[in-house]
C-alpha cells in the first residue's frame, strides 16, 4: 500500500511562494501518476496538477504559469511549486497517487475520484 505525507503548507501573503511536497511509501514504481488537488472551505475537491511517471505533467487553467509540479524519485518525493499566489488558492491541498491503474494525470484533475491514495493534506492560507 502506497503512504503518502504532504508538508510545505502554511500563511503565506498575496504574491509569495510555497512549495509543497508529497513524500511516499512504497514506491518506486514501473508506472504511476501523482498529483495535487485542493479543497477550499464549501467546496469541492479539485485538481490542481498531475505527474506521470514518464514525465508528462498537467495544470488546472487556474494555476497555469504559477504553479510548477516536480518529481525526484530518488528521494520519492513530488513537488508543487506554487507562485504568486492569490486568496483564490486557499485551501487544504492533498496529494494523490495511483500505482494499480494508470491513467493520464490529465485525466486525474478531471476525476479526483479515480485516485488510489491520499495523503491527509496540508493547509494552504493566502491572505490579501
Amino acid at each position: 500500500e502506497v503512504q503518502l505525507v504532504e508538508s510545505g503548507g502554511g500563511l503565506v501573503q498575496a504574491g509569495g511562494s510555497l512549495r509543497l511536497s508529497c513524500t511516499s511509501s512504497g514506491f518506486p514504481f514501473a508506472d504511476y501518476a501523482v498529483g495535487w488537488f485542493r479543497q477550499a472551505p464549501g467546496k469541492e475537491r479539485e485538481g490542481v496538477s498531475c505527474i506521470n511517471s514518464d514525465g508528462r505533467s498537467y495544470y488546472a487553467d487556474s494555476v497555469k504559469g504559477r504553479f510548477t509540479i516536480s518529481s525526484d524519485s530518488a528521494k520519492n518525493t513530488v513537488y508543487l511549486q506554487m507562485d504568486s499566489l492569490e486568496p483564490e488558492d486557499t485551501a487544504v491541498y492533498y496529494c494523490g497517487a495511483s500505482v494499480n491503474v494508470v491513467f493520464s494525470g490529465a485525466y486525474y484533475l478531471e476525476n479526483y475520484g479515480a485516485m488510489e491514495s491520499w495523503g491527509k493534506g496540508t493547509l494552504v492560507t493566502v491572505s490579501s
